[in-house]
């Protein structure tokens, strides 16, 4: 399903749509394939977005390097974001990589009880 919806918009990369100044004045909406940068481009804090998965969740990543963990913006244009982006909410884990305004998907290789990978 995740790729399917990548071969509808083939054109259209992830990227910066917009900044604020602070959390709070992040748009409910957030356009699809698009985030919002919070803070200064001199000092960026956080970057929001709706998670690929399409299930609802908004991610909020810190971009702060004084406050571990956090994530470095190399590219806003053809968004890249470094490391990986992990999710992993109750019944739904999400984890995936956003380079070059393309979403790659991690696969979910998950230990079972019995030692196999699930």
């Amino acid at each position: 399903m995740r790729r399917l919806l990548g071969r509808l918009l083939p054109g259209r990369r992830w990227h910066i749509a917009s900044g604020v100044q602070a959390a709070d004045q992040i748009p409910a909406r957030i356009p699809a394939r698009s985030a919002v940068m919070v803070g200064t481009p001199a000092d960026p804090r956080w970057l929001a977005f709706d998670c690929p998965c399409r299930t609802g969740h908004q991610i909020m990543l810190n971009l702060d390097r004084r406050r571990p963990p956090y994530w470095t913006v190399t590219s806003t244009r053809r968004l890249t974001v470094r490391p990986s982006i992990d999710s992993d909410r109750p019944g739904c884990r999400c984890h995936y990589y956003i380079r070059e305004g393309k979403v790659t998907w991690v696969p979910d290789i998950r230990r079972r009880e019995d030692g196999r990978e699930s």
